[in-house]
């Protein structure tokens, strides 16, 4: 079966500001917070201070992987530059997503060269009170300074994925983002993780899927088999997640991705391709949409 991974990351280094401050790479895959912490961030084979593209090219071709889509955010850093140069130089396996902070005080100069200099066609906020925006901003998903990133992305004609992060935190905004939505028509929006539900939160995804059933919204599925744990392969409570989600908004709407490589620390990408195809929740049809049609539809056509 063909298949694109839409949500992985690539960075020069690990170069990280979250709710717990800095975060910095440390080597072996390592990272460490300002407050101390230190954590396996990705597999050490993929790299000691961080991942290059072609570290995600061999884990790629080792899984049959056709093309990936570059997404960036503030737990990582922000990469545009070096995700730009890994396009150009693999443009055959790669697409990239540019991101930027929008209350920089420079922001028109900054998208002027992501998106007319360096041509990026999608733009990823990263938004969650950990790892997000929201760690160092508070942000209304439907507010003025969100209003004027949407309105770029409608004029440049960009496809806008958004990571609001996880259900009973304030940066989980999904009647702001179904208001916005409705605003702009015009634009594809793909929302991370599958909203980022957890063991508990069947009930909440289901209401939260319900208020986004549009057109224009889709769903990537990156990270729902590490969003259960403990629970392990064949994970299913996100199983359980993906029938709602199949009955709701529709296999259409759903695009395969890992997140890797911070996912490949937790589990095999075998495992994270295998729950989903093995599971027979999804039909043929149903797969080869999940895994491919969709997201060449929306990222690279």
């Amino acid at each position: 079966m063909k298949i694109i991974d839409a949500h992985a990351h690539i960075a020069q280094y690990i170069a990280g500001f979250t709710s717990c401050g800095e975060l910095r790479a440390v080597g072996g895959g390592k990272a460490q917070y300002s407050t101390g912490e230190i954590f396996q961030m990705f597999p050490s084979e993929m790299g000691d201070t961080g991942v290059s593209p072609e570290a995600l090219i061999n884990v790629m071709n080792e899984n049959g992987v056709e093309k990936a889509v570059l997404l960036q955010g503030n737990w990582l850093g922000f990469h545009n530059e070096y995700t730009y140069e890994a396009v150009k130089k693999y443009p055959k396996r790669f697409v990239g997503a540019a991101t930027y902070d929008p209350y920089c005080v420079k922001v028109d100069e900054i998208r002027r060269r992501l998106f007319d200099e360096l041509g990026f066609k999608i733009v990823k906020f990263e938004l969650s009170n950990g790892s997000g925006l929201m760690a160092n901003h508070s942000l209304c998903l439907d507010g003025t300074v969100m209003n004027s990133c949407y309105a770029h992305a409608r004029e440049k004609g960009l496809t806008v994925v958004l990571d609001i992060g996880r259900p009973n935190n304030p940066c989980w905004q999904v009647s702001a983002v179904s208001t916005v939505a409705e605003k702009y028509p015009e634009i594809n929006f793909v929302l991370c993780h599958l909203l980022s539900p957890q063991k508990n939160d069947i009930e909440i995804l289901k209401h939260a899927l319900d208020i986004l059933v549009k057109s224009n919204v889709y769903f990537d599925i990156a990270s729902l088999a590490a969003n259960q744990k403990p629970e392990i392969y064949p994970y299913p409570t996100a199983l359980e997640h993906l029938k709602n989600a199949k009955s709701i908004v529709g296999a259409q709407k759903l695009i395969f991705g890992t997140d890797m490589p911070c996912a490949l620390s937790r589990d095999s990408y075998k495992h994270l391709t295998d729950y989903i195809t093995e599971s027979k929740v999804f039909n043929e049809n149903e797969l080869l949409d999940i895994f491919y049609n969709t997201a060449n539809k929306i990222y690279f056509n």
